[in-house]
């Protein structure tokens, strides 16, 4: 069973009398222990596939299956629950919560999937070498520190599919190098990961690249 499958996406969109085709048709499949690469221009639907993968954004068309569940198609609070048992996000801007500290944050999301374990939060925190910054916030955290914590809040509740938006478009040569080798001890783990980005170096260093352009698959 495949970790993560779209089929057949459609989604556009209205402005006046305008219509934008953000995505044409879209078909993908990412299988566990897979790391696979979107690429293509800006504007080529990379970004409006991530959303809808991770149920942020409903397709008007076809459909997604996450950890063999169903995601479109289903309520507002359905998608958000599936998520939160299944996927980790990890955004560019980081998705940390400024005024909690780093152990905040990964408990936090834990608790949106209805669990809370201490050991795996400090365990994180150890693998991406934050052991000693369980109680910084946000702030207080240089580039690299704030995007490995980044990593471990997505990873709080072991999820079998992690979608990451130019994880490393903000990061030095070896704070990149650290994320791409965490996101591969995940994988080796049995977890699909899909990451969208513009980085060379990323798109070299994972199983498999998927190119969009104009909301079409070219390769």
């Amino acid at each position: 069973m495949a970790a993560l499958e779209a089929v057949d996406l459609y989604r556009f969109y209205h402005a006046g009398d305008d219509e934008t085709l953000a995505l044409r048709g879209v078909s993908m499949r990412v299988e566990p222990g897979e790391i696979v690469a979107v690429t293509g221009p800006s504007g080529s639907g990379k970004s409006t596939l991530l959303a809808c993968l991770a149920g942020l954004d409903e397709p008007d068309g076809g459909h997604v299956h996450v950890a063999g569940e169903r995601m479109t198609r289903r309520s507002e609070a359905e998608r958000a629950a599936l998520r939160a048992r299944s996927i980790g996000m990890l955004f560019q801007s980081v998705n940390l919560v400024d005024h909690l500290t780093v152990e905040q944050n990964i408990t936090v999301v834990q608790r949106l999937a209805g669990r809370r374990d201490r050991d795996r939060a400090r365990a994180l925190m150890s693998q991406v070498g934050l052991a000693d910054r369980a109680t910084a916030r946000p702030a207080s955290l240089s580039g690299g520190e704030a995007a490995r914590a980044g990593l471990a809040v997505a990873l709080a509740n072991d999820p079998a599919i992690v979608l990451a938006d130019e994880p490393t478009g903000e990061l030095d040569d070896s704070a990149a190098a650290q994320i791409m080798e965490l996101l591969r001890r995940h994988a080796e783990g049995g977890a699909a990961v899909v990451i969208v980005t513009h980085d060379a170096t990323v798109s070299g260093a994972v199983d498999r690249e998927i190119r969009l352009r104009d909301g079409v698959v070219i390769s």
